[in-house]
């Protein structure tokens, strides 16, 4: 139950509340946003399958950089590693910190109204202060212990589910009788593109049979990054209690309810709000009309989630939406916070990390590892640039499961006799098609999001000379 909380709720963070507004914009299409999201639920629980055989294998400390090692060995593991630290993992959680911030200006704007500092494209407000206060009043919880990282873990995932299942079944109620799916769903299959153009105004567009695929295999890294860090539960393995069985339950269980809530989520939104609708200028005020009028494609800052939530309670939808999303987003902290550490713990003791990070304080946690993820992190949360690291982690995440799902088939031809106490559902055709579905979005990121993809690829390359400079030269002198 532990782990499968863990699962969830490092899962379900803010993007749920936000994704579907782009996503419906690059796809005018209720059928194929819910098909995109079905999708991405096909993949995740295609990709948790097939590392269960994995975690079954090797239930330690660290999870998929142990995979990769115990696959390809060190200098992927490395780069895993690398990369995980510099941006998968710190990246998201100063990004979730800072969304903590920003929703938290609901209540008190004076932290997303002023700026405090401004340096070049970059300013820095109270959000940003309260983002990195979060992360550290969570690393300060869970170095006394797994048990007060997973007590936390258990209250906000609960309390979020209960929320987005409240939020899902009343939405459906009230969309039977509000016509917006009869309206939504009567061209559900005419897929357009709605783009903001150079003087500011937006053109849409219909999509031909390859616009659309093009378009479906870039859009979809949204519901990817709202659907991400699943993985995390293996990098506490060896905090969980009979590992070979619990980790490929939690991460099937975890995974399959967070995709259920997802398209139900969506399906919710669909009878609450047109799909359709007009940029808003000016200052946006929550009225009947005026969410109407935005729609799900330009709800007020993409908060769809807020824009159904109105028309559901009214003036008070804003509050309970910021309540809601703060707790997602502490929870997912602090289950990224909780078991990032332990990642970086594995690495130390292979001698690829700070040494310090090797040690466990009296609680039986690697306080040191966790706080140097958790300072990185905070810094940055002041970088200003977490948006971009996203779209970076979103897709250095994709690379790194494929390198570990091929890994899977390595091993089934090295170490044909080692012990599986679970074996990959479907093998070898539900990790084949996992590859296949993620080979074909990582290359259409590629050529058609060059620059997004391009800084990712870099960092991870990066990697290499660190390794031989570094990590591999102190190897050689030992």
């Amino acid at each position: 139950m532990d782990a499968t909380f863990l699962v969830a709720g490092s899962m379900i963070g803010s993007g749920i509340f936000i994704v579907s507004s782009e996503m419906a914009r690059d796809l005018g299409s209720s059928g194929w946003l819910l098909f995109t999201w079905m999708m991405t639920g096909v993949i995740t629980l295609f990709g948790a399958l097939s590392y269960g055989e994995l975690a079954a294998m090797f239930p330690k400390a660290g999870g998929q950089f142990v995979y990769i090692r115990e696959a390809w060995g060190k200098l992927p593991s490395f780069l895993y590693g690398w990369t995980t630290f510099t941006v998968i993992q710190t990246g998201v959680i100063a990004a979730v910190g800072v969304a903590f911030g920003k929703f938290a200006g609901v209540f008190f704007p004076v932290l997303v109204d002023e700026t405090l500092f401004e340096y070049g494209a970059i300013k820095i407000n109270g959000a940003n202060f309260v983002g990195a206060g979060t992360i550290l009043i969570l690393t300060l919880l869970n170095v006394r212990g797994i048990n007060y990282g997973k007590v936390i873990q258990a209250i906000f995932t609960s309390s979020k589910l209960i929320a987005l299942a409240v939020l899902i079944v009343a939405g459906i109620v009230v969309g039977f009788y509000s016509g917006f799916f009869d309206e939504n769903f009567q061209h559900m299959w005419d897929a357009t593109s709605t783009r903001k153009q150079a003087d500011g105004s937006w053109l849409t567009t219909d999509l031909t049979s390859v616009g659309l695929m093009i378009v479906l295999s870039t859009t979809i890294i949204n519901s990817l990054f709202s659907s991400d860090a699943w993985n995390n539960v293996t990098f506490i393995a060896g905090d969980i209690r009979n590992p070979e069985k619990n980790l490929p339950r939690s991460l099937f269980l975890g995974t399959f309810i967070v995709t259920i809530l997802y398209i139900l989520a969506n399906v919710a939104y669909l009878g609450l709000l047109p799909l359709h609708g007009t940029p808003f200028e000016g200052d946006f005020v929550y009225t009947k009309e005026a969410v109407e009028s935005t729609g799900i494609q330009f709800a007020s800052s993409d908060r769809v989630g807020t824009s159904a939530a109105y028309m559901l309670f009214g003036n008070v939808a804003n509050l309970l939406m910021a309540v809601l999303i703060m707790i997602s987003t502490f929870g997912c902290n602090n289950g990224l916070i909780m078991a990032g550490s332990r990642l970086f713990y594995a690495m130390s003791k292979d001698g690829l990390f700070f040494e310090k990070a090797s040690k466990l304080n009296r609680f039986g946690v690697p306080a040191w590892a966790m706080w140097i993820q958790s300072l990185w992190a905070i810094a940055l949360c002041f970088s200003g640039s977490y948006g971009v690291l996203i779209k970076f982690a979103t897709f250095g995440s994709m690379v790194f499961y494929i390198v570990t799902i091929l890994g899977l088939f390595k091993l089934r031809r090295t170490m044909p006799d080692a012990e599986r106490p679970y074996k990959a559902f479907g093998y070898p055709v539900v990790p084949f098609l996992y590859l296949v579905f993620a080979a074909v979005i990582c290359i259409s990121l590629t050529i058609f999001t060059f620059w997004d993809t391009f800084g990712s690829i870099v960092l991870i390359l990066t990697g290499i000379p660190i390794y031989y400079l570094v990590f591999r030269k102190k190897e050689s002198v030992q």
